[in-house]
């Protein structure tokens, strides 16, 4: 399956497709699969733009909610985890998982997915030690502390991802696990990105919390973003096993944004997403531990006189299955539950986001006999939640209507209105410009200089051109996939991957040609 890889999305979704169809156009092959590995930004409208933690003459509407509202549909399944710039008032509503528009599915909070047997988990966010033991407290309208602290990563989450056992094909996280620097030619990392080695010297460039998932879940791929740059790793575990990690730049030409991986799949398989049985027993076996209090909660683990042992048994799974009447493919609907953006309609008082229940979470949750935590963040704050959604603006992009009840095991049956079929034609190249995000700093608060390179970065961006015209270029310089010999070529960056020993080098050259990046040689 071709898998086409981004590092941060910044809302610049049109650009992001149209590159991905100028590389199939110049290579000959079709992406099956898009995965965005944070700060993808859905925001719906102005609303939304109000819950992004940036200072307001960064905060553009971009070319998401042209997808939300079906004016356009995404010509590739498209999978992202959030970051720390996103419309948090919209994922909230998601906190395990859906689609936020036609095409387009959300990981939640934490998750784990199947797509056509290749088995895919997440976190989304960025790790903050001073809210990690706090609760999913925050609800909008947020405040400008809050608005921050809805992103930064809980304990719940970790714990949670922890329990899975089985294999896992790919893992995403916004920020880096930050033992990776370990395994990758950090000299070179410290030659684009001179600022990183105070962090790197502290152990602190990326996640403690993410180490202990990479070492026990060894997946075999783990993608992350955050940073701004490309940096390749690879992690030999004590078993032999091997982790093949790749963070990627935002999106921006020039810039190494993009990669396309080839990984086998099941191709008996249907290019959909399937819960993972798995992790929806994990979430009902540890629905008592969440928290919607502003306070610390601590996990149980050996010594607590808890059980911290959740991982599930097959006789649990099979009873989860039942629940879903042995069908776990997710049912492609979703709900508009807030107004798109109109770009032809003069702009009015915006008004601040109120927190919305979402049917697609409700619908699990009453499956699962589950929390919503935003439904319960209000109930404990005495908040006024919005369960007022319009059934008839539900969107099913199925090819007949959808009865609820048969497929969801809902208690409402609506016939939801009719959108294009997802096999549209392919896309054409569009010239607009990218316009610039800033990463936000809080005035009250110490930052590594990890976050500091937002800004610097941002700033270049003020003169961005169509990185779709980058990627051709670039393209031409990449191995011919579909030709068992890669054409031969000198490196530009032929320093990034030349090792100290030979050992290095080869991880380097490894992991470069299975994933086929761009300046690989045979």
């Amino acid at each position: 399956m071709k898998i086409a890889i981004e590092g941060c999305a910044h809302g610049d979704l049109e650009n992001i497709y149209d590159t991905i169809y100028a590389l199939e156009q110049k290579n000959g092959f079709k992406v099956d699969l898009l995965i965005c590995c944070g700060d993808f930004q859905s925001t719906r409208n102005q609303s939304d733009l109000m819950c992004m933690a940036v200072p307001p003459k960064y905060r553009h509407i971009c070319t998401f909610y042209k997808y939300y509202s079906g004016e356009k549909t995404a010509p590739v399944l498209t999978i992202f985890i959030g970051g720390n710039h996103e419309a948090s008032n919209y994922l909230q509503e998601l906190p395990y998982g859906g689609w936020v528009a036609p095409n387009i599915y959300y990981l939640g909070y934490a998750g784990v997915i199947n797509v056509a047997g290749i088995r895919i988990g997440g976190i989304s966010g960025i790790f903050k030690g001073n809210d990690y033991l706090r609760g999913h407290y925050e609800i909008p309208p947020y405040t400008e502390q809050s608005k921050r602290t809805v992103y930064h990563v809980r304990n719940l989450e970790i714990f949670r991802i922890k329990q899975i056992s089985g294999k896992m094909d790919i893992f995403l996280s916004h920020d880096w696990p930050s033992d990776v620097v370990k395994f990758g030619n950090v000299e070179q990392l410290l030659k684009r990105k001179p600022l990183f080695r105070e962090d790197i010297d502290r152990g602190e460039l990326g996640s403690k919390m993410y180490n202990d998932i990479l070492y026990q879940l060894k997946p075999k791929y783990w993608f992350s973003a955050h940073l701004h740059c490309k940096f390749p790793a690879l992690i030999k575990h004590l078993d032999d096993s091997i982790t093949k990690f790749l963070a990627l730049d935002k999106c921006l030409p020039k810039r190494r944004f993009l990669q396309i991986v080839d990984i086998p799949h099941n191709e008996e398989s249907k290019v959909e997403i399937s819960y993972d049985i798995e992790w929806l027993t994990i979430l009902y076996k540890t629905n008592h531990l969440l928290s919607t209090r502003n306070s610390f909660t601590y996990m149980p683990g050996p010594g607590s006189g808890e059980r911290y042992d959740f991982t599930p048994n097959e006789e649990e799974k099979n009873n989860i299955t039942k629940r879903f009447n042995s069908n776990l493919v997710v049912p492609k609907i979703y709900y508009q539950t807030a107004s798109p953006y109109n770009s032809d309609t003069p702009s009015k008082k915006t008004q601040p986001a109120q927190p919305v229940v979402n049917p697609q979470t409700t619908t699990l949750c009453e499956i699962l006999s589950i929390d919503d935590p935003l439904a319960e963040a209000c109930k404990s704050n005495g908040a006024e939640l919005n369960v007022t959604v319009d059934l008839n603006s539900s969107i099913s992009f199925l090819d007949d209507t959808v009865d609820i009840e048969g497929s969801l095991n809902s208690p409402q049956s609506v016939s939801l209105r009719k959108l294009s079929s997802i096999h549209l034609p392919d896309p054409k190249l569009d010239e607009s410009d990218i316009q610039p995000i800033l990463e936000d700093e809080d005035t009250n608060r110490s930052i590594s200089v990890s976050e500091k390179i937002d800004c610097e970065e941002d700033k270049l961006a003020e003169e961005a051109i169509n990185p779709a015209e980058e990627m051709v270029n670039q393209a031409e310089e990449t191995a011919n996939l579909n030709s068992p010999t890669p054409k031969k070529f000198k490196r530009r960056n032929k320093e990034l991957y030349a090792g100290e020993n030979d050992q290095e080098s080869a991880f380097g050259d490894s992991l470069l040609l299975d994933l086929n990046l761009p300046g690989c040689s045979s």
